[in-house]
């Protein structure tokens, strides 16, 4: 009887350590999963940044060449009139 008494609480104490231990890997689970989360956002949101800042270039670029030619054309037209 001693001996299955023993077994028993050896068995409930290794459980209990076990499940502590679960606990704390969990736990660290969980913070890397969110450490990861925040990095991939961050990193997300930079590139989104990179990209709006690279359009808005190449659309004043564009605007400013479309500027350009409607002058020209503005110039050849008035030529025209003068003729």
């Amino acid at each position: 009887m001693k001996k299955t008494l023993l077994a028993l609480a050896f068995v409930g104490a290794l459980t209990i350590s076990c499940k502590e231990k679960t606990e704390d890997k969990v736990d660290a689970a969980a913070d890397a999963v969110g450490t990861e989360m925040t990095d991939a956002v961050d990193s997300t949101a930079a590139a989104v940044d990179k990209a709006a800042d690279s359009t808005a270039a190449k659309v004043e670029d564009a605007v400013e060449a479309g500027a350009a030619k409607v002058e020209e054309g503005a110039k050849e037209i008035k030529e025209a009139v003068k003729k």
